[in-house]
């Protein structure tokens, strides 16, 4: 009866491990299309590194617009990162994380700037943050936030 329990143990996890990939992976995708979809919409307003703005623009209003995105790691990711740390390698499933996480967080600084009716964003800027311990039970993720000056013509932010 106990070899029973043991082994149903074992394909209880197995079966949520494999549950987990593909929710996973469907939940990753599905966002991915969010993504695209919003990028394509808010292609008017631009997104600079330069610290000023072009000086063609002439008189301009500005204000400061920011957009943070926390995505979490899920169990198949963390697995995965583990074993490459035992063997070393690039952890794709970590960097999709930060690519997600840092479009995600300009997407929300554009659409702050784009209500404020600013058509570019300059001195952009990105702050990571790993979040979660090394304890088993906390939740791993990574926090990325982006800032930026939205310019407006005069009158609008």
């Amino acid at each position: 009866m106990q070899a029973l329990f043991e082994n149903l143990d074992l394909v209880l996890f197995a079966a949520l491990f494999v549950v987990g990939y593909f929710a996973g992976r469907w939940n990753e995708r599905r966002h991915y299309a969010s993504i695209r979809r919003r990028e394509k919409d808010l292609a008017g307003v631009l997104v600079f590194s330069n610290r000023f703005p072009p000086a063609a623009s002439g008189r301009a209003a500005t204000r400061l617009v920011a957009g943070s995105a926390v995505i979490s790691e899920d169990y198949f990711k963390g697995a995965l990162a583990a074993l490459y740390s035992i063997f070393g390698g690039r952890v794709r499933s970590y960097e999709s994380l930060i690519d997600r996480a840092r479009r995600e967080a300009v997407l929300r600084m554009k659409a702050e700037a784009h209500g404020l009716g600013a058509s570019m964003i300059v001195n952009v800027k990105f702050q990571t943050f790993a979040i979660g311990g090394r304890s088993q039970n906390s939740v791993k993720g990574v926090e990325v936030l982006a800032y930026g000056t939205a310019v407006a013509p005069a009158g609008g932010a």
